[in-house]
């Protein structure tokens, strides 16, 4: 295998964040099991989040020593990657003082392109979120089945790269306060097909737009519940924090409903709605609950305003 990737990612008391560049089923296994054993070795806790084939030979691999070792299942935890960032944050807020590991696989081949821009998105956030953070994460990449447009953007975005068991600088790296190419373009106009409402000063149009449209799509009733809050929180923020109201698109197609909402406020934090808010403290939940209940959720914030599209899967 050449350099053990778990001594390879061992030496440093802040965050180690690489992208490990691996081909089949055998080195994906080999990798991560040196891995998690270099780790637990140190008496570092593992949190591994991968989808759930893997999930499960894995479990296989560590049975009977699980105990330093947290199993999570990607295609539901980072269906949304927004929901990535604060399930680490929370693994390691049960361990304070100790360093821990993480093993994630963020992106495979069936994700839509809205979501690799996502996923890209958040692997670039890691940076800044986990800075200084005593927290080693190697992140998976198949090369055998993910684009090169997918690879190049890991390079982008870990400063660490591993291909075949050695570790490389990457060259491509943009630094911690940089997003990959394409994860802060404008997102496209809504379809011709989308219905349009404009709010002022009461939601109970945009409630009623985004049910109607929801049952119209045949979205099950609970997730039209949760599309409903969703889209009422975003537009909440508009009266909230501007003064000229906002503007709602929704559409769908086969696959999923998606509701866009513009205004013309300014969000100027990108890890807003990454982190998970602290119950003793006023306002602060609105982007994070409308992650958690969305399939998708798309921000892109200029000084000419804010646009969120919301993502429902019909199946």
């Amino acid at each position: 295998m050449g350099v053990d990737v778990a001594e390879a990612v061992a030496a440093s008391d802040g965050l180690l964040h690489s992208a490990l560049l691996y081909r089949g089923a055998a080195e994906f296994r080999a990798v991560v099991e040196r891995y998690v054993r270099g780790g637990l070795a140190r008496a570092e806790p593992v949190l591994i989040v991968t989808p759930p084939r893997k999930v499960s030979r894995l479990r296989r691999e560590f049975n009977g020593e699980t105990g330093g070792v947290a199993f999570t299942d990607m295609t539901e935890l980072g269906r949304n990657p927004a929901r990535i960032i604060p399930a680490i944050r929370t693994f390691m807020d049960r361990y304070p003082g100790r360093r821990i590991r993480y093993v994630g696989e963020p992106v495979w081949p069936e994700r839509s392109a809205a979501e690799l821009r996502e996923a890209a998105r958040y692997e670039a956030l890691v940076n800044t979120a986990f800075s200084g953070a005593p927290a080693t994460m190697v992140c998976l990449y198949d090369s055998a089945e993910l684009t090169p447009a997918v690879l190049d953007d890991a390079g982008c975005t870990h400063p660490a790269l591993f291909r075949q068991g050695e570790e490389q600088a990457s060259p491509s790296y943009l630094g911690p306060d940089s997003l990959p190419p394409g994860c802060d373009h404008p997102l496209a106009r809504p379809p011709a097909i989308a219905e349009r409402l404009t709010y002022q000063r009461d939601l109970r149009p945009v409630r009623s737009l985004v049910a109607r449209r929801a049952r119209r799509a045949r979205l099950p009733a609970r997730r039209i519940t949760d599309l409903v809050l969703a889209a009422s929180e975003v537009a909440a923020n508009t009266l909230r924090h501007t003064k000229a109201g906002g503007t709602v698109h929704l559409w769908h197609d086969e696959d999923e409903i998606l509701c866009q909402i513009h205004d013309t406020g300014v969000i100027a934090d990108r890890l807003a709605g990454y982190w998970t808010p602290a119950d003793d403290l006023p306002g602060g939940k609105g982007l994070w609950l409308v992650n958690q209940v969305c399939d998708l959720v798309e921000v892109r914030s200029s000084p000419g305003g804010t646009t969120i599209c919301l993502h429902m899967r019909l199946r």
